[in-house]
């Protein structure tokens, strides 16, 4: 039996982000299997679980950089049927909702940082490039790099990097924030420059879904935490329930395992 895991209550506000009987597959291969979840507005949540558990492939369902094979995957306003091919417009309707930091930083080397943020709002969203600029420069600020606008990524740390395109992102207005594994590259001292700027979103009151392997951030930043394996979700609720009192053994033996490292 599948379950619906649902953060709504009665009153509560409409869903960003819902996932109806979501599955997608590789061939034979079921990566992802009837996933239920919905996502209010502000909430941050983090999806833990073991490599290959199918948390990456669901956060490229969502903004269709993977499509599903079936299953509505509704965004804000937005709303896909995946056994449908959507048209170009909704589909774009639906990616400008949502903002992307990947585990590798996907800067453009030969662009200063300046341009790698400012560039994508004047194509995506038609900024004048003084606009983007400002907004850039901003954001720069925001993640504590405003020093490093002019010059050109090779010469920023890694995880100068991923600020930079957290803030590149940002840029764009999301109305949520997918994050990847936004640390595993990077060493814990510099990973934690990233947590930092995560937890400063967080409390904006920024709505984020968030693969991770920072037990830290999942426990005491994230208001939920949901747990995958086999492409099915084990366990979802409060963050510090799910991770300190696991209810199935699948989902313990891997809280385990991270614990022992």
């Amino acid at each position: 039996m599948h379950r619906q895991w649902n953060l709504s209550v009665i009153d509560s506000p409409r869903p960003v982000v819902k996932l109806e009987h979501v599955s997608k597959r590789y061939g034979a291969f079921d990566v992802l299997k009837d996933i239920n979840l919905s996502v209010l507005p502000g909430d941050v949540l983090a999806i833990i679980g073991p490599s290959g558990s199918g948390k990456s492939t669901l956060l490229r369902c969502i903004n269709w950089l993977e499509p599903a094979n079936s299953g509505i995957i509704s965004v804000g306003d937005v709303t896909i049927r995946c056994e449908e091919v959507p048209e170009k417009s909704r589909l774009t309707a639906l990616r400008r909702q949502l903002g992307m930091v990947f585990q590798s930083f996907n800067l453009f080397p030969h662009m200063t940082v300046l341009r790698n943020i400012s560039l994508a709002q004047e194509r995506t969203l038609g900024r004048s490039r003084k606009e983007a600029d400002a907004i850039s420069l901003n954001l720069l600020d925001r993640v504590g790099l405003a020093d490093k606008a002019y010059q050109y990524p090779v010469r920023c740390s890694g995880g100068q990097q991923q600020r930079i395109a957290i803030a590149r992102a940002l840029a764009l207005d999301p109305k949520v924030m997918l994050f990847d594994e936004p640390t595993s590259a990077l060493d814990p001292e510099l990973g934690l420059e990233v947590l930092a700027v995560m937890r400063e979103l967080a409390g904006s009151g920024m709505t984020m879904i968030v693969v991770t392997h920072e037990m830290g951030f999942a426990e005491n930043v994230s208001e939920h935490t949901m747990i995958m394996a086999e492409g099915e979700i084990l366990e979802y609720g409060p963050s510090r329930e799910v991770i300190r009192n696991p209810k199935t053994e699948r989902a313990r033996r891997f809280l385990r395992a991270v614990n022992d490292r």
